[in-house]
């Protein structure tokens, strides 16, 4: 078994927030699933939350979507999560359900349309205000399917209007943090649709806007860790959306299509300082369409976990050692090295020292939670997307 006595004071500092949306009802473009146990509302999907971090021990936290998860009184749902354990954490607004939104929100050409789009984002800054949440987060389904559409410079102009006015809202220990993805739903071309356009408009809203990277909403064959070392470099990385994809933006469980590319970006953010640093927010972001919801998060953060010991395993000094003298495959094979190490077994002892389950996996199947909430829950309207 690896010792990992080395690095077990880095791993405590681990905290991966869980998207309440995960745990209502997902699917494709094409049908959103229904299956027994889904909460009906976002206290319910807190209390699924909670049972991740109560198994793991990494997911201290749970981040909102307006309007998915609207309720008369934030107090209560902010005392609910605590008392289950956990913490509300960013606010996700959404300018893509919405009619009036068919050729943008934010950037469209009617101001009315882009005022309503404007207030919404103050809405969530109001809720924002009252669960405590420190961070904005914004992703946009604006841009056109086909040339000549619109003007594409003059969206881009309407979007750095739009956006300055929800940073004045931002309050001074609050955060703006843009998303980006370079297709869907529109298809010719996305207003945020890569790293760069989002560095250009956060770097120009100030120092309280930043960067949100998901790993799925890059093109096949992005060095998606080159990114995440530029926009540490920049200071300039404000959070990650984890999941994993074979082919587009599939948010599958994270680390189940490529764990070396999941390894080598916990690698260069570890390296960039951008590990346990609280400027730095991890978060889940994963569609659970046939898989139950609560073990599928499960899943993912312990393969996050599993993936950042392994990267913080790295032997740094052979490695600067190895770079100097330009030894390329010696280099490489001190990456490989620790890529390979099978850190399970020590986790699982880790876990067990610190009065959590070896496996958090059976612990879950045998708690009988899922059980519970499938015979209690009937009745009423399963949350998902939309509602």
């Amino acid at each position: 078994m690896t010792d990992l006595t080395a690095i077990t004071s880095a791993l405590e500092a681990q905290a991966i927030e869980l998207p309440s949306w995960a745990f209502g009802n997902s699917g494709t473009r094409f049908k959103v699933f229904g299956s027994p146990g889904t909460p009906r509302d976002p206290f319910e999907k807190i209390s699924d939350a909670a049972q991740v971090n109560r198994y793991t021990g990494l997911s201290p936290s749970v981040a909102l979507h307006i309007p998915w998860d609207l309720v008369a009184s934030y107090a209560d749902l902010r005392k609910h999560a605590e008392d289950n354990g956990v913490r509300l954490g960013t606010i996700n607004s959404n300018t893509f359900q919405d009619d009036d939104y068919k050729l943008g929100s934010v950037t469209h050409s009617d101001p009315k349309i882009r005022q309503k789009a404007i207030d919404h984002h103050f809405q969530c800054i109001d809720v924002m205000n009252e669960t405590g949440s420190r961070d904005l987060k914004i992703w946009l389904a604006d841009g056109t399917n086909y040339p000549g559409q619109d003007d594409i410079r003059a969206r881009q102009d309407r979007l750095a209007d739009s956006l300055a006015k929800i940073y004045e809202r931002v309050g001074e220990d609050q955060r703006l943090v843009l998303e980006y993805k370079f297709f869907e739903p529109a298809f010719y071309h996305t207003d945020v649709p890569d790293w760069g356009t989002s560095y250009a408009h956060t770097a120009a809203l100030g120092d309280r806007a930043f960067v949100c990277l998901d790993t799925g909403h890059h093109a096949p064959g992005t060095n998606i860790e080159f990114i995440v070392a530029q926009l540490l470099r920049l200071g300039k990385l404000g959070s990650f959306d984890f999941n994993s994809r074979f082919y587009a933006d599939d948010d599958l469980i994270v680390g189940a299509a490529d764990p070396f590319q999941l390894f080598r970006i916990l690698y260069e953010v570890i390296r960039g300082g951008g590990y346990a640093n609280p400027d730095v927010a991890f978060m889940l972001d994963q569609c659970h369409n046939i898989e139950k919801k609560i073990p599928g998060q499960i899943r993912s953060v312990l393969n996050v976990q599993e993936m950042t010991a392994r990267a913080l395993l790295v032997d740094t000094e052979a490695l600067k050692k190895a770079q100097a003298c330009g030894d390329v495959l010696g280099a490489n094979g001190i990456l490989m090295d620790a890529f390979y190490t099978d850190v399970r077994p020590g986790l699982a002892a880790w876990r067990e020292s610190r009065g959590l389950p070896g496996d958090p996996m059976k612990a879950y199947a045998a708690s009988g939670y899922q059980e519970k909430i499938e015979a209690d829950r009937v009745g009423g309207t399963q949350a998902g997307w939309g509602a």
